[in-house]
């Protein structure tokens, strides 16, 4: 195993990110001593250690590994279980490591613990009231007359499938920095939001219309097929209409441009009113953006990949500046970035994150381009 992919386990399993699959491979890793000795390196160096770690305790450890162990009530509960050893063994090492650490004169502290914070997913109602969804929990949502109207599966929400005559009722989901979530309208259509963005739909959409959603942030469409109802999507002065097909739509307030990506099948971007003279098709492959003031449309081949790689939790970053990954940054893990160096600002960088606690991205940038920065709880200041 690379250095670099034993720190990545390293920092997944002391921020309790790690599967246990991951978990299994640091067991094997650290039955090697020069490896523990690596760990103890890579923990004394990058981590602060609460003062609770003078007690240090084994057998304790071993004892509340094996209580957390016995609380998971899942289909894998025997394998775990034959784990217990494995798993409180390297907590041992673990803390172990801490302990040394701690008692040691030699290495001073390097920087404090990073403490995110944690915002809620907001639904908000046909009569503006509003309800917090809790992705851990499994319940219907009704209307303000009661009457059920789809159902929260916990990260999910799935509305009931219907056309509606008459009057169109508004939901509208509000997704904080720092979390993710999907939404599955009445026709079908799958949208799967990224953090910070804001969606408005019906709750049915009418029979005798087409299908019309707003967007505020960056959310992937997966758009059910109806050639009856075209399906259409503002965000902002630009809008993309369709009849099924797989897009991206990244329009933040503060990006200087609305990009869309078309991953499957075929889409019409216009901005304004709709005219024969403002429309632009977008083939699969292709990246439609619109700059803010301008009534123009730009059209580049791209990887679509980059582009939808934060629905599996990735963070991708191609020729893009500092000021844009840090902004990035602060959606994906709900943090502050202070960025005090204005010419790093202006950097261009190439990165890829998959799923990696912000201690590894930021290890990564102090590593490779030796950015130096400080922790305060919540807010990263770059120096």
């Amino acid at each position: 195993m690379t250095i670099k992919k034993s720190e990545r386990l390293i920092v997944k399993f002391i921020t309790n990110q790690a599967s246990q699959d991951e978990i299994e491979t640091l067991t094997e890793w650290l039955k090697d001593e020069g490896n523990q000795i690596v760990f103890r390196d890579f923990i004394k160096t990058n981590y602060a250690i609460d003062t609770a770690v003078n007690s240090f305790d084994s057998a304790e450890v071993k004892k509340q590994i094996s209580e957390r162990i016995q609380r998971e009530n899942t289909v894998f509960y025997k394998r775990r279980f034959s784990s217990y050893y494995k798993y409180a063994a390297i907590l041992v090492v673990v803390f172990g490591g801490f302990y040394f650490y701690k008692n040691s004169n030699v290495i001073q502290q390097r920087q404090n613990v990073i403490i995110p914070r944690q915002d809620e997913i907001v639904l908000q109602l046909e009569n503006k009231s509003e309800e917090t969804i809790d992705t851990a929990d499994t319940r219907n949502i009704a209307d303000k007359d009661g009457k059920i109207i789809g159902r929260q599966e916990k990260n999910r929400l799935v509305y009931n499938k219907a056309y509606a005559e008459g009057k169109l009722t508004y939901n509208t989901i509000k997704i904080p920095y720092g979390k993710k979530f999907e939404v599955q309208l009445s026709d079908g259509t799958i949208v799967h939001l990224n953090s910070g963005t804001q969606l408005t739909y019906p709750v049915q959409f009418l029979k005798s219309q087409g299908r019309k959603v707003q967007l505020t942030g960056e959310a992937y469409f997966d758009v059910a097929k109806d050639k009856a109802h075209p399906f259409t999507v503002n965000a902002q002065e630009v809008s993309v209409e369709v009849l099924g097909t797989r897009f991206n739509v990244d329009t933040y307030l503060e990006n200087s441009s609305t990009d869309i990506v078309l991953v499957e099948g075929k889409v019409l971007l216009y901005k304004g009113q709709k005219t024969n003279e403002n429309q632009v098709y977008l083939k699969p492959g292709l990246r439609g953006s619109n700059a803010k003031g301008k009534s123009a449309f730009t059209i580049e081949e791209v990887n679509t990949d980059y582009y939808t790689a934060w629905i599996k939790g990735s963070l991708v970053f191609k020729n893009a500046s500092f000021s844009e990954i840090i902004k990035k940054l602060e959606r994906h893990y709900n943090l502050t970035f202070i960025n005090r160096n204005k010419m790093l600002g202006r950097e261009i960088f190439n990165a890829r994150f998959d799923n990696e606690p912000i201690e590894v991205v930021l290890k990564y940038f102090s590593d490779s381009y030796k950015i130096d920065y400080t922790i305060n709880r919540d807010k990263i200041i770059i120096n």
